[in-house]
């Protein structure tokens, strides 16, 4: 990815929350030449940290997913447009304000039955926390064990990460300040993220 210098992102104690609050992920291989994606949720753990998911047996993709040199999961943050209009200074021109992060790992398939299902209890566990009744995998169980039959679980050790988190980092205080304004009076909950991820990283 490329990543301009002011906009580069090193540190796990920002990189590794990103993954676990925007664990949608894009997980990326090439298959035969040719790049092959699936959208999948992947949850984050830690020490060693790794990331687990898992897809449907019918995707092409898992087959050779361990004998991959690298795969690459990609997280995406809050975004949002940016008009000009918002900066004390001109002449400027819109643009796109986003916190992105790329993971690349050796990926190995998990085939132990204790340890999928523990993934997709996992899976369950992290997404209905939260909820005023939160749904149980027991509520399911003999039906997610036939279902478990059409899925492959996987693992991705995590070798490298690169982030870019391009928060109006090139531009002065006033017109952040503009910006940040902006993104905090929007109706839009992913903007008003964005504005309050602008004011942490600073």
């Amino acid at each position: 990815m490329y990543i301009p210098a002011h906009f580069r992102v090193d540190d796990p104690a920002l990189l590794l929350p990103l993954i676990e609050r925007y664990g949608f992920a894009t997980l990326v291989t090439v298959e035969e030449g040719s790049p092959f994606a699936t959208h999948l949720p992947l949850l984050l753990r830690r020490g060693p940290d790794r990331l687990v998911g898992h897809m449907a047996r019918a995707n092409p993709q898992w087959r050779g997913l361990a004998q991959q040199r690298e795969v690459l999961a990609l997280f995406q943050g809050p975004h949002a447009y940016v008009s000009p209009s918002w900066y004390a200074s001109a002449p400027n021109v819109p643009t796109w304000n986003y916190a992105v992060v790329h993971a690349y790992g050796e990926a190995r398939l998990i085939e132990e039955p204790a340890q999928v299902h523990a993934l997709l209890q996992d899976t369950v566990t992290q997404y209905e926390s939260g909820r005023e009744r939160p749904w149980r995998l027991e509520e399911a169980a003999d039906y997610a064990e036939r279902l478990v039959k059409g899925i492959v679980a996987f693992e991705l050790r995590l070798t490298r990460l690169e982030g870019k988190f391009k928060l109006s980092q090139n531009k002065g205080a006033e017109d952040r300040a503009g910006v940040i304004a902006a993104l905090e009076a929007s109706e839009d909950p992913l903007e008003r993220e964005l504005a309050r991820m602008m004011r942490r990283v600073g």
